[in-house]
Protein backbone atom coordinates (compact mmCIF):
# COMPACT_ATOMS: atom_id res chain seq x y z
CA UNK A 1 0.00 0.00 0.00
CA UNK A 2 1.68 3.38 -0.73
CA UNK A 3 2.65 6.00 1.83
CA UNK A 4 0.04 8.83 2.67
CA UNK A 5 1.83 12.00 0.67
CA UNK A 6 3.24 14.60 3.27
CA UNK A 7 0.62 17.34 4.52
CA UNK A 8 0.37 20.56 2.73
CA UNK A 9 -1.03 23.93 4.02
CA UNK A 10 -3.78 22.86 1.95
CA UNK A 11 -4.29 19.78 3.90
CA UNK A 12 -4.99 22.20 7.09
CA UNK A 13 -7.99 20.77 8.73
CA UNK A 14 -10.68 23.54 8.44
CA UNK A 15 -14.61 23.97 8.60
CA UNK A 16 -16.17 23.92 5.04
CA UNK A 17 -18.57 26.29 6.24
CA UNK A 18 -15.94 28.89 7.34
CA UNK A 19 -13.39 28.17 4.29
CA UNK A 20 -13.44 26.91 1.19
CA UNK A 21 -11.67 23.73 1.43
CA UNK A 22 -9.04 22.46 -1.86
CA UNK A 23 -11.08 20.52 -4.39
CA UNK A 24 -8.76 16.98 -4.95
CA UNK A 25 -8.80 14.82 -7.87
CA UNK A 26 -8.51 11.98 -5.61
CA UNK A 27 -10.79 12.75 -2.58
CA UNK A 28 -8.34 13.14 0.99
CA UNK A 29 -10.98 11.78 3.33
CA UNK A 30 -13.84 9.00 1.99
CA UNK A 31 -16.60 7.72 4.53
CA UNK A 32 -18.35 4.15 3.95
CA UNK A 33 -21.42 2.75 4.84
CA UNK A 34 -20.91 -0.59 4.35
CA UNK A 35 -24.89 -1.86 3.15
CA UNK A 36 -26.08 -4.80 1.95
CA UNK A 37 -24.10 -7.71 4.15
CA UNK A 38 -27.49 -9.45 5.14
CA UNK A 39 -29.03 -9.02 1.39
CA UNK A 40 -26.01 -10.50 -0.18
CA UNK A 41 -26.14 -13.53 2.13
CA UNK A 42 -30.21 -14.26 1.70
CA UNK A 43 -29.93 -13.73 -2.27
CA UNK A 44 -27.12 -17.07 -2.22
CA UNK A 45 -29.35 -18.67 0.64
CA UNK A 46 -26.50 -18.37 2.85
CA UNK A 47 -27.11 -17.15 6.69
CA UNK A 48 -26.56 -13.64 7.52
CA UNK A 49 -23.40 -13.74 8.98
CA UNK A 50 -22.05 -15.24 5.86
CA UNK A 51 -22.98 -11.63 3.94
CA UNK A 52 -20.59 -10.21 7.23
CA UNK A 53 -17.62 -12.23 6.59
CA UNK A 54 -17.56 -11.56 3.12
CA UNK A 55 -17.92 -8.04 4.22
CA UNK A 56 -14.41 -7.78 5.94
CA UNK A 57 -13.06 -9.32 3.21
CA UNK A 58 -14.56 -6.22 1.05
CA UNK A 59 -13.22 -3.98 3.52
CA UNK A 60 -9.73 -5.22 3.42
CA UNK A 61 -9.29 -4.51 -0.26
CA UNK A 62 -11.19 -0.81 -0.49
CA UNK A 63 -8.52 -0.37 2.14
CA UNK A 64 -5.42 -1.39 -0.20
CA UNK A 65 -7.08 0.70 -3.19
CA UNK A 66 -7.86 3.67 -0.94
CA UNK A 67 -3.75 3.81 -0.02
CA UNK A 68 -2.99 2.68 -3.53
CA UNK A 69 -5.11 5.94 -5.11
CA UNK A 70 -3.23 8.29 -2.41
CA UNK A 71 -6.44 8.43 -0.22
CA UNK A 72 -5.48 9.68 3.46
CA UNK A 73 -8.57 9.11 5.27
CA UNK A 74 -11.13 6.14 5.06
CA UNK A 75 -13.69 6.12 7.55
CA UNK A 76 -16.49 3.37 7.66
CA UNK A 77 -19.65 2.78 9.55
CA UNK A 78 -18.85 -0.51 10.87
CA UNK A 79 -21.54 -0.54 13.75
CA UNK A 80 -24.32 2.24 14.49
CA UNK A 81 -25.79 2.69 17.53
CA UNK A 82 -29.13 1.84 16.06
CA UNK A 83 -27.73 -1.69 15.39
CA UNK A 84 -28.78 -2.81 18.70
CA UNK A 85 -32.23 -3.45 17.68
CA UNK A 86 -31.08 -6.46 15.40
CA UNK A 87 -31.59 -9.76 16.76
CA UNK A 88 -29.47 -10.69 19.10
CA UNK A 89 -27.48 -14.10 17.50
CA UNK A 90 -26.88 -11.28 15.08
CA UNK A 91 -25.49 -8.75 17.43
CA UNK A 92 -23.46 -11.34 19.36
CA UNK A 93 -22.08 -12.66 16.01
CA UNK A 94 -20.97 -9.32 15.03
CA UNK A 95 -19.13 -8.52 17.98
CA UNK A 96 -17.19 -11.46 17.79
CA UNK A 97 -16.57 -11.16 13.78
CA UNK A 98 -15.25 -7.39 15.27
CA UNK A 99 -12.89 -9.21 18.06
CA UNK A 100 -11.88 -11.71 15.49
CA UNK A 101 -10.85 -9.25 12.89
CA UNK A 102 -8.72 -6.87 15.28
CA UNK A 103 -6.86 -9.78 15.72
CA UNK A 104 -6.40 -10.99 12.54
CA UNK A 105 -5.75 -7.80 10.85
CA UNK A 106 -3.54 -6.10 12.85
CA UNK A 107 -0.55 -7.61 11.71
CA UNK A 108 -1.21 -6.78 7.90
CA UNK A 109 -2.31 -3.23 9.07
CA UNK A 110 0.75 -2.75 10.46
CA UNK A 111 2.89 -3.93 7.63
CA UNK A 112 1.35 -1.74 5.10
CA UNK A 113 1.23 1.50 7.61
CA UNK A 114 -2.17 2.19 7.90
CA UNK A 115 -2.97 3.72 11.47
CA UNK A 116 -6.25 2.42 12.80
CA UNK A 117 -8.74 4.54 14.97
CA UNK A 118 -11.97 2.82 16.90
CA UNK A 119 -14.53 6.08 17.25
CA UNK A 120 -17.46 5.33 19.14
CA UNK A 121 -19.28 4.87 22.46
CA UNK A 122 -17.00 1.78 23.58
CA UNK A 123 -18.61 1.69 27.10
CA UNK A 124 -21.20 -1.17 25.69
CA UNK A 125 -18.38 -3.47 24.41
CA UNK A 126 -16.90 -6.41 26.64
CA UNK A 127 -13.86 -6.14 28.56
CA UNK A 128 -12.22 -8.07 25.82
CA UNK A 129 -13.11 -6.18 22.90
CA UNK A 130 -12.17 -2.82 24.60
CA UNK A 131 -8.80 -4.33 25.21
CA UNK A 132 -8.68 -5.84 21.65
CA UNK A 133 -9.52 -2.40 20.42
CA UNK A 134 -6.91 -0.56 22.86
CA UNK A 135 -4.03 -3.00 21.66
CA UNK A 136 -4.81 -2.57 18.26
CA UNK A 137 -4.88 1.21 18.39
CA UNK A 138 -1.98 1.08 19.80
CA UNK A 139 0.49 -0.85 17.81
CA UNK A 140 -0.73 1.14 14.34
CA UNK A 141 -0.83 4.23 16.41
CA UNK A 142 2.59 5.59 15.07
CA UNK A 143 1.79 4.07 11.57
CA UNK A 144 2.29 6.83 8.76
CA UNK A 145 0.19 5.76 5.54
CA UNK A 146 -3.90 5.85 5.25
CA UNK A 147 -5.86 6.42 8.13
CA UNK A 148 -8.39 3.90 8.61
CA UNK A 149 -11.38 5.13 11.01
CA UNK A 150 -14.35 2.24 12.22
CA UNK A 151 -17.13 3.69 13.58
CA UNK A 152 -18.52 1.44 16.26
CA UNK A 153 -21.68 1.96 18.21
CA UNK A 154 -21.56 5.73 16.48
CA UNK A 155 -24.28 7.70 15.70
CA UNK A 156 -24.05 11.42 14.52
CA UNK A 157 -25.70 12.64 17.37
CA UNK A 158 -23.90 11.21 19.62
CA UNK A 159 -21.06 12.56 18.47
CA UNK A 160 -22.51 16.19 18.52
CA UNK A 161 -24.26 15.42 22.15
CA UNK A 162 -20.86 14.01 23.31
CA UNK A 163 -18.76 16.64 22.20
CA UNK A 164 -20.90 19.77 23.56
CA UNK A 165 -21.03 18.15 26.86
CA UNK A 166 -16.91 17.82 27.19
CA UNK A 167 -16.80 21.21 25.98
CA UNK A 168 -19.12 22.60 28.62
CA UNK A 169 -17.17 20.40 30.87
CA UNK A 170 -14.10 22.05 30.03
CA UNK A 171 -15.38 25.73 29.26
CA UNK A 172 -18.06 25.59 31.72
CA UNK A 173 -18.23 29.62 31.69
CA UNK A 174 -20.00 28.95 27.93
CA UNK A 175 -23.30 28.33 29.99
CA UNK A 176 -23.06 31.97 30.99
CA UNK A 177 -22.15 33.57 27.31
CA UNK A 178 -23.46 31.04 24.80
CA UNK A 179 -22.74 33.89 22.08
CA UNK A 180 -19.02 33.37 22.69
CA UNK A 181 -19.87 29.33 21.10
CA UNK A 182 -18.32 28.87 18.06
CA UNK A 183 -17.36 26.33 15.41
CA UNK A 184 -13.73 26.23 16.15
CA UNK A 185 -14.33 26.12 19.94
CA UNK A 186 -16.79 23.15 19.04
CA UNK A 187 -14.90 20.81 16.43
CA UNK A 188 -11.97 20.05 18.12
CA UNK A 189 -14.12 17.93 20.18
CA UNK A 190 -15.79 16.21 17.44
CA UNK A 191 -14.80 12.62 16.67
CA UNK A 192 -11.95 12.74 13.75
CA UNK A 193 -11.67 16.70 14.20
CA UNK A 194 -7.58 16.29 13.01
CA UNK A 195 -8.91 15.11 9.48
CA UNK A 196 -9.93 16.86 6.95
CA UNK A 197 -14.34 16.66 6.72
CA UNK A 198 -14.72 13.88 4.24
CA UNK A 199 -15.01 14.95 0.03
CA UNK A 200 -16.49 11.69 -1.12
CA UNK A 201 -19.43 9.49 1.38
CA UNK A 202 -20.11 6.16 -0.54
CA UNK A 203 -23.44 4.10 0.59
CA UNK A 204 -23.22 0.83 -1.00
CA UNK A 205 -26.65 -1.21 -0.71
CA UNK A 206 -29.48 1.12 -2.74
CA UNK A 207 -30.23 2.99 0.22
CA UNK A 208 -30.17 6.67 -0.34
CA UNK A 209 -29.65 8.11 3.10
CA UNK A 210 -27.00 9.30 5.40
CA UNK A 211 -28.60 7.10 8.88
CA UNK A 212 -27.24 9.15 11.68
CA UNK A 213 -23.42 8.84 10.19
CA UNK A 214 -21.29 11.94 10.34
CA UNK A 215 -23.71 14.65 10.42
CA UNK A 216 -21.36 17.72 11.07
CA UNK A 217 -18.76 16.24 8.78
CA UNK A 218 -20.65 15.40 5.96
CA UNK A 219 -21.93 18.91 5.69
CA UNK A 220 -20.69 19.99 2.04
CA UNK A 221 -19.50 15.78 1.42
CA UNK A 222 -19.90 14.80 -1.81
CA UNK A 223 -22.75 11.95 -1.44
CA UNK A 224 -22.42 8.76 -4.01
CA UNK A 225 -25.13 6.13 -3.82
CA UNK A 226 -24.70 2.63 -5.59
CA UNK A 227 -27.07 -0.51 -5.23
CA UNK A 228 -23.51 -2.81 -5.81
CA UNK A 229 -24.19 -4.60 -1.81
CA UNK A 230 -20.96 -4.20 0.30
CA UNK A 231 -19.35 -7.84 -0.49
CA UNK A 232 -19.48 -7.07 -4.02
CA UNK A 233 -17.79 -3.52 -3.82
CA UNK A 234 -14.63 -4.16 -5.40
CA UNK A 235 -11.71 -1.76 -6.46
CA UNK A 236 -13.55 -1.14 -9.57
CA UNK A 237 -16.36 -0.25 -8.17
CA UNK A 238 -14.17 2.54 -5.70
CA UNK A 239 -12.70 3.64 -8.87
CA UNK A 240 -16.19 4.29 -9.88
CA UNK A 241 -17.20 6.28 -7.58
CA UNK A 242 -13.96 8.28 -7.73
CA UNK A 243 -14.91 9.08 -11.14
CA UNK A 244 -18.31 10.38 -10.59
CA UNK A 245 -16.81 12.53 -7.70
CA UNK A 246 -13.93 13.84 -9.71
CA UNK A 247 -16.91 15.13 -12.32
CA UNK A 248 -18.67 17.13 -9.41
CA UNK A 249 -18.55 20.70 -9.53
CA UNK A 250 -17.71 21.77 -5.69
CA UNK A 251 -19.02 25.26 -5.32
CA UNK A 252 -18.97 25.35 -0.99
CA UNK A 253 -21.77 28.21 -1.59
CA UNK A 254 -20.24 29.48 -4.13
CA UNK A 255 -21.88 30.25 -8.09
CA UNK A 256 -20.18 28.42 -11.46
CA UNK A 257 -19.37 31.09 -12.67
CA UNK A 258 -16.87 32.35 -9.37
CA UNK A 259 -14.69 28.94 -10.05
CA UNK A 260 -13.79 29.77 -13.75
CA UNK A 261 -13.34 26.54 -15.31
CA UNK A 262 -11.35 25.17 -12.10
CA UNK A 263 -8.75 22.03 -12.30
CA UNK A 264 -7.95 19.29 -9.34
CA UNK A 265 -5.15 19.40 -7.30
CA UNK A 266 -3.69 16.33 -7.46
Amino acid sequence: MGKRPERSENDRVVSSTLEVPVATAIPRHVAIIMDGNGRWATNRHLPRMAGHERGVAALRKVVQTCAEQGVQALTVFAFSSENWRRPEDEVSFLMGLFLMALEREVKALKEAQVQLRIVGDLSAFSAKLRKAIDRAVSQTASNQGLVLSVAVNYGGRWDLLSAMQRLLADRPDLTQQPLALTEDLLRPYLCLSDLPEPDLFIRTGGEQRVSNFMLWQLAYTELYFTDTLWPDFDDQALLAAFASYQQRERRFGRTSAQLLKPTLAC
